[in-house]
């Protein structure tokens, strides 16, 4: 059973800041972790290794210090990753991030399941798992909270439902992306720490995955982020007063003038 999974460094939440000239991120002097969600990725991607034999490869789009996070990586066991990283890639949306890691994964070998987490906490979109997918024309299942049973052709999962859970099955190869209650990942072991600082990492740009300008960064995304600010408060607010119907009216016609609905 051959695994890819996705990961991504982010910054911790609780220094986020954000470079009002560029609106992007700023990494430089802030510390970043592998995005928790995809630490229950990782963690099922090994421990379908166990059952099953295989390997399990990690790959992440991003600056050359997301090689961290790739170490990381290796510390709890994984067989190897590879970085996507390039000047190229920067700004891209979510639309691009799908199809350079698309590319990278091709360029991985043959893959049967590919895992992420089912969002990254500092963008919350949950696109790039199903934009893989989309990418490589194989079946996707989000919020995946359990896998039933997993053979050589086909992958039977639990996917977690507002009311409940639904059960799915899909053909292999295909991809899901994974939400906590899936397991409980595992700490680090010493030997994997000492493979992890040793490790070479692999570094792919776009002409390594024979992709073009056009198709990746700014020139490939079809949304462009033109502003990020905080919502101001002004703290206003209104009793709506009269019947039920009364008040349903004019909350109506309150939103309409707001153009809100």
């Amino acid at each position: 059973m051959n695994i890819v999974v996705c990961i991504k460094q982010v910054p911790e939440t609780t220094s986020v800041k954000i470079n009002k000239d560029t609106n992007t991120l700023v990494r430089e002097g802030t510390k970043s972790i592998i995005n928790p969600f995809d630490m229950y990725a990782l963690e099922e991607g090994l421990r379908i290794r166990e059952k099953s034999g295989g390997r399990v490869v990690v790959i992440s789009m991003g600056p050359p210090q997301a090689e961290e996070a790739l170490r990381e990586a290796v510390s709890y066991g994984v067989d190897d990753v590879f970085l996507l990283s390039d000047r190229a890639f920067a700004g891209s949306d979510t639309l691009a991030t799908s199809r350079t890691l698309a590319c990278g994964i091709e360029k991985t070998g043959d893959f049967d399941l590919i895992l992420c987490g089912k969002q990254a906490i500092d963008g919350d979109t949950a696109q790039v798992g199903p934009g893989i997918a989309e990418n490589l024309d194989i079946p996707f299942v989000a919020f995946v909270r359990k896998i039933r049973e997993l053979d050589n052709h086909t992958l039977k999962v639990e996917r977690m439902m507002d009311d409940g859970y639904d059960v799915l099955e899909v053909s292999l190869p295909g991809l899901i992306t994974v939400v906590k209650e899936i397991n409980e990942p595992r700490m680090p072991s010493l030997k994997g720490k000492m493979r992890a600082k040793s490790i070479n990492i692999p570094i792919w740009g776009v002409a390594d995955l024979d992709m073009s300008d056009s198709e990746t960064g700014l020139k490939g995304s079809a949304t462009q982020v033109i502003k990020i600010f905080t919502p101001i408060r002004d703290g206003k607010r209104e009793i709506l007063e009269g019947s039920i119907e009364e008040q349903i009216d004019l909350l109506i016609n309150k939103l309409n003038d707001l153009k809100v609905v």
